[in-house]
């Protein structure tokens, strides 16, 4: 009998369970299945927004994409997302972690130097762009006046091919560095002294107690910041906008623009459509992935 109740008990409260992530699993599928339901269902029609009518035309859109004129600007775009992306992970994992070793201090002075730094990343991106918009200017910007009174030429930061995915690169490592910093300054505080004691009692100097014992423990913090960085660096678009509006000459279109480019520019929502939602199972591939190597690879133990 006894145990006729319990069984029951422990089903009510899975149900009540189940019952309590219900309001989430409502939330998640309005504003994020449907709109992913919604995209592939545009991809499959031929839709122009100069005109009001949707018309079912399979993947039609989807042969324009991968053996059509499609094909060129899709790999172009997605390689210049590559590129920005390692760039954006790169500079913000090393500016972070070098910044938390440099602020590891508990003063009031490293305290104030360190909400300076992480400051940036909770700026408006539009506010911040402006701001690099006049310091990248060609003819008056502070870095070419820098540049000047060393002697160098000035640099066509945002106008020439060669400078100008390099230089939104720097913003976002900019942006992103005091964020890094945060987060590995977080992690490093959690790393046991006695570790750090042990290694200094064998003779290990600072850079091997770095390499050796800091970098495998901060291997979590790491990857999280990796995944998270390189989703959203990939889906890079304010900056852009405002800096490069995707030039000069298509050096600095990344996908997410291109996207809103075929989408409202050249009012084809539905190759649009059709371009988002591939780019859309390359994300949750690469996240699929990441996460299945971790699991193999990372030790979470501290």
């Amino acid at each position: 009998m006894s145990v006729g109740i319990g069984k029951r008990l422990k089903a009510r409260r899975s149900a009540f369970d189940f019952l309590c992530t219900v309001p989430a699993l409502i939330l998640f599928a309005i504003f994020t299945y449907y709109p992913i339901a919604e995209l592939f269902r545009i991809s499959l029609t031929d839709w122009n927004l100069s005109r009001a009518t949707q018309n079912y035309v399979g993947l039609k859109n989807y042969e324009w994409l991968f053996a059509g004129r499609g094909w060129s600007q899709f790999i172009s775009s997605l390689q210049i997302t590559g590129l920005y992306t390692l760039g954006e992970v790169a500079l913000t994992l090393i500016f972070g972690l070098t910044l938390a070793h440099v602020f590891d201090r508990m003063t009031r002075w490293f305290n104030f130097m360190r909400v300076a730094v992480i400051m940036p990343r909770y700026i408006l991106v539009s506010s911040t762009s402006l701001v690099f918009m006049w310091l990248y200017n060609d003819m008056y910007g502070v870095f070419n006046y820098f540049l000047s009174l060393l002697g160098l030429s000035p640099v066509r930061w945002l106008t020439s091919r060669d400078t100008a995915l390099l230089s939104l690169i720097l913003f976002s490592g900019w942006r992103m560095g005091g964020y890094a910093m945060l987060i590995y300054l977080s992690a490093i505080k959690g790393i046991s002294e006695q570790y750090l004691e042990a290694a200094e009692v064998d003779g290990a100097n600072g850079w091997q107690k770095l390499i050796r014992i800091k970098l495998p423990l901060l291997a979590p913090t790491t990857l999280f910041l990796t995944v998270t960085t390189i989703v959203s660096s990939m889906k890079v678009f304010q900056q852009v906008d405002i800096l490069t509006q995707g030039g000069p000459y298509k050096t600095t279109m990344v996908m997410v623009y291109q996207i809103y480019k075929l989408a409202f520019e050249d009012h084809r929502l539905d190759r649009a459509s059709a371009e988002g939602f591939i780019f859309f199972l390359i994300l949750l591939l690469f996240t699929a992935v990441t996460m299945r190597w971790s699991n193999r690879n990372v030790s979470y133990d501290a």
